[in-house]
């Protein structure tokens, strides 16, 4: 049985955020086309998120997730997301696939500060 939480802790790299997971090939993955916008929005009560902090995501509800993302489109090889309490759009590109394929038609995430 495959995990349905996953966990990423994404950091500010060269002015962007990215995030690293060697279990699934990933090194320094860009958050770009307005999921980085994202970020910034949900860490804002962070301390020192840009040196790292927790996301939590799953495309299951579960208690203390604080963001639902609703998918909106495809867009090139990635997925669009809406969060519809802040009025915004993310673009989630492939990596996303690493962890729940297909694209769900809802992501909940928690985002929380590194212990």
């Amino acid at each position: 049985m495959s995990n349905s939480i996953f966990v990423i802790k994404p950091y500010r790299w060269q002015g962007m955020w990215v995030f690293d997971d060697p279990a699934v090939g990933l090194i320094r993955e860009p958050f770009v086309g307005g999921a980085d916008t994202i970020i910034d929005v949900a860490t804002s009560d962070i301390p020192n998120a840009e040196q790292g902090f927790l996301a939590v995501f799953s495309a299951i509800y579960f208690p203390g997730s604080q963001i639902a993302l609703d998918w909106v489109r495809q867009d090139g090889s990635g997925n669009v997301y809406r969060w519809e309490e802040k009025g915004m759009e993310g673009w989630l590109c492939p990596a996303l696939l690493k962890y729940i394929d297909p694209p769900p038609e809802r992501l909940y995430v928690q985002v929380k500060p590194v212990k």
